[in-house]
């Protein structure tokens, strides 16, 4: 089967809830939803919504048959048991402190994995060029395990269902400071799906995988790419890596769909990781990813939210910025954010919410196709990833 219909570039559908805000551990946990509900609201505030072509969708909660797609079915079954009885299982990952028991919990997980089979559906139908899920990217999560705040792995569900319909060349490209294990782990034989991850260095920084010679196995060899960046990498370093990585290896590839995960926990304020970036550069990022998805897939881009723990002063100028480009409406990184929403967020939070949409950075870089410094760390990282996996795609590995 191919692609029903043509993509349909100059439109984006935002598939959200306030239900989705249900998928919730508890106060005092990093991963809290109120970051979602003021990034939604920032976005409302910027005039993103009120873009030609913007349409905000509800979704359905993933039926038992698609999360089976990736998950073990007594996994499932633990999870629904374990939303229903507050009993922890540890067995499963679940009731520990990073992932504790809360009600509901199967119910809320499958309406975060049913957003992202929204958006991953919206793009494949041809509905809409872009489709974004910012409630999901939980890309921990494992086959029959809870891990690192994720319990369904929406990701790997959305790109296992598109492989359903007949896709067969899907890119994944995850910008979350934490590597993409759980993803990696879906199709890391599967020479279909490319997944692509830049994250800090496993020695520094859960879960401890996810080194340049993880590259796939059997079949899938050389579909798995991971960017193991050191602790302290800025702007200037991880837009080196993203451009010295990211761009060929998906022109190469030409995947028919492309799938983004925007984790904004590699900001210099996130509290749960060692990377020192700006919201600019995560600006530039969504814009390259744009351009990507138009460049590569014929426009079709899947685009998912993932960790981020700065809830008022990164996430939700982060996903604003990120909406707004997928909209074809990008908001100035120089403008003031509505007084509006810094009152709202004031009132949600008791925080002083940031009176600008930049971090005042230039988000700039010197191409690494401009000369490698074996002295450098960042370069060894980005050198080691190219060497690792470059041949195997008939690209150069040398700059």
């Amino acid at each position: 089967m191919g692609i029903v219909g043509g993509a349909a570039n100059g439109t984006l559908h935002v598939i959200w809830d306030d239900a989705l805000a249900a998928y919730d551990f508890g106060p005092g946990h990093p991963l809290a939803p109120v970051r979602i509900e003021l990034t939604m609201a920032l976005a409302r505030e910027l005039g993103v919504f009120d873009a030609p072509g913007i349409c905000v969708e509800v979704p359905e909660p993933a039926s038992d048959a698609l999360l089976k797609l990736f998950h073990d079915p007594a996994y499932i079954a633990a999870v629904r048991r374990a939303g229903q009885t507050f009993a922890p299982d540890h067995a499963v990952g679940l009731g520990t402190i990073d992932n504790p028991v809360f009600g509901g919990m199967h119910e809320a997980s499958a309406l975060v994995a049913g957003a992202s089979v929204a958006a991953a559906s919206a793009v494949w139908r041809g509905a809409a060029g872009h489709a974004a899920n910012l409630a999901g990217g939980m890309h921990h999560a494992m086959r029959d395990a809870a891990s690192g705040f994720c319990v369904y792995n929406d990701p790997a569900v959305a790109i296992k269902w598109l492989l359903t319909q007949g896709a067969d060349r899907i890119a994944y490209v995850d910008l979350d400071v934490h590597h993409a294990d759980g993803v990696q782990a879906a199709f890391y034989t599967d020479p279909r799906v490319l997944t692509i991850s830049l994250h800090e260095h496993p020695r520094t920084l859960f879960p401890g995988t996810g080194l340049a010679t993880e590259t796939g196995s059997g079949a899938g060899t050389g579909y798995t790419a991971n960017v193991a960046l050191p602790a302290g990498t800025g702007d200037a370093g991880w837009l080196r890596a993203f451009d010295a990585i990211v761009p060929p290896l998906v022109r190469e590839f030409r995947p028919q769909v492309l799938v983004s995960q925007h984790g904004c926990d590699s900001h210099r304020l996130d509290p749960l990781a060692h990377f020192d970036l700006s919201v600019d550069a995560m600006h530039a990022a969504c814009v390259a990813v744009h351009q990507l998805a138009h460049e590569t897939a014929g426009g079709r881009w899947v685009l998912i939210g993932g960790g981020g723990y700065a809830l008022v002063q990164v996430v939700p100028r982060a996903w604003a910025h990120l909406l707004a480009v997928a909209a074809d409406r990008p908001v100035d990184p120089g403008a003031q954010t509505p007084r509006a929403w810094r009152e709202y967020a004031e009132a949600r939070t008791g925080e002083s919410a940031p009176e600008w949409m930049t971090d005042w950075e230039p988000a700039v870089y010197t191409p690494f196709r401009n000369g490698y410094d074996p002295a450098d760390h960042v370069d060894r990282s980005i050198m080691a990833t190219r060497l690792a996996l470059f041949p195997d795609h008939g690209l150069d590995p040398q700059p």
